[in-house]
């Protein structure tokens, strides 16, 4: 089996991250080479930035140095993790990847989508995701589940922010139909998951 792209997106408290864990063990279960790893972060450098974007201590960063570190992140993560990986046949699974910088960055920062294309273009080494699967959830529902005592620089973002994320990824989905599978936030973590077993089986079986 060659390699494959997996990458889960979606607002913050959607679930997303349970879900993709939740693949991982499945596909470990099947004895297919699996690798699970998240954005921003993965190796030390991404995980650095990780923390100084994420951080709430830094709530003054400029949109424009936000950008720049998420594809620093992404940068060192696609080239020292995800390639090797997917080169020695795994499945690669990242939860979240390009998709969310433009959907936070573009669609509710509002930064020019060819500046965020060109940019990722590069810090990914031309790699693209084959399958992606939105965790799709209205804004006001993943924020409720979220502990407000916890919450990160980017989850305290207004409500509109937030909505304008969930329009950005949902544009997406649109725009690429091929490789986006939209689910369900709504039901159940077991139900979620079983939808995403039937999608995933479809893939392994052709590679």
């Amino acid at each position: 089996m060659k390699g494959l792209f997996i990458t889960f997106e979606g607002i913050e408290g959607c679930g997303k991250s349970t879900q993709a864990q939740m693949l991982k063990e499945y596909l470990q279960s099947k004895q297919i080479p699996v690798f699970l790893t998240r954005e921003p972060g993965g190796p030390k450098i991404s995980e650095d930035i990780r923390e100084i974007l994420l951080s709430n201590d830094n709530i003054e960063m400029l949109d424009r140095t936000e950008v720049l570190l998420y594809m620093a992140s992404r940068s060192q993560h696609t080239g020292q993790w995800i390639l090797p990986k997917l080169n020695q046949g795994m499945v690669v699974i990242s939860d979240r990847y390009y998709d969310s910088t433009i959907a936070y960055q573009g669609a509710a920062r509002k930064i020019d989508r060819n500046i965020i294309d060109s940019l990722t273009k590069y810090a990914t080494f031309g790699l693209q995701p084959e399958i992606t699967f939105l965790v799709d959830l209205p804004a006001e529902v993943g924020l409720s589940r979220i502990k407000q005592q916890d919450a990160d620089r980017l989850e305290q973002e207004s409500l509109d922010f937030h909505r304008n994320v969930r329009k950005g990824f949902l544009e997406i989905a649109k725009a690429e139909k091929d490789r986006y599978i939209i689910l369900d936030g709504s039901k159940s973590i077991d139900e979620i998951h079983e939808d995403i077993i039937k999608k995933i089986n479809k893939f392994i079986t052709k590679n």
